[in-house]
């Protein structure tokens, strides 16, 4: 049995902004490392959370209000956690997660109203107030993340980047203050550039937890 801890990175950010890409190049670099990666997924990664991930992202935007919508995140991060993340930690791998906690806090809260408050007291409820060794927020001009994401889905995205412009503003805001509040865990990352510079932006914020 593997006694060291693996680590636990969310990767962050608005939509378009290359969070999978990013993710991809991430996990080939630590498995080059000699590290053992799970790449995973919020809203999913598990079974159950999974079935609630096309609960939430179908339908028209308006389809879930905001409190129904922070209930149904929490109760699928509750079983991701504990069915996915939690083992492969003491399995000694790397959990790489596209989205976390904090894009309830961004999108529910920031974007939709709630408090953030209420957002963390769901979390400390469905997963005990779990959080990430290190979450990086990827940023981006927000024409440009808008143009990326609507290059990427042919104009046709799910419930969250159907909405408008001054609900994304919110949202990248929100990333940024938390990023403030929390310097020592939240970390922003320009995203601009070739893939592969914004790669080795991330790698350099790895470097000191790399074994």
């Amino acid at each position: 049995m593997n006694l060291t801890r693996g680590r636990f990175i969310s990767l962050e950010g608005g939509e378009g902004v290359g969070k999978s890409t990013q993710l991809k190049a991430l996990a080939a670099a630590l498995e080059r490392h000699g590290l053992g990666v799970v790449v995973t997924r919020e809203p999913g990664g598990s079974a159950g959370a999974e079935a609630i991930r096309t609960l939430l992202l179908e339908g028209e935007p308006g389809f879930w209000g905001p409190r129904a919508e922070a209930l149904l995140f929490a109760a699928a991060r509750s079983d991701h956690v504990d069915k996915v993340i939690k083992p492969a930690l003491e399995r000694g791998e790397w959990v790489l997660c596209d989205r976390f906690h904090d894009s309830s806090r961004a999108y529910q809260g920031g974007g939709s109203g709630l408090s953030d408050a209420d957002i963390l007291t769901l979390h400390r409820i469905g997963s005990e107030g779990f959080v990430p060794d290190l979450t990086i927020v990827l940023t981006l001009d927000e024409a440009e993340a808008r143009a990326r994401a609507k290059s990427r889905d042919g104009g046709a995205g799910d419930r969250f980047e159907q909405r408008d412009d001054g609900f994304h503003a919110k949202v990248a805001a929100a990333f940024r203050s938390f990023a403030a509040a929390e310097p020592d865990r939240i970390k922003l990352v320009d995203a601009s550039g070739a893939p592969q510079a914004v790669t080795e932006r991330l790698l350099a914020l790895l470097a000191p937890l790399l074994p």
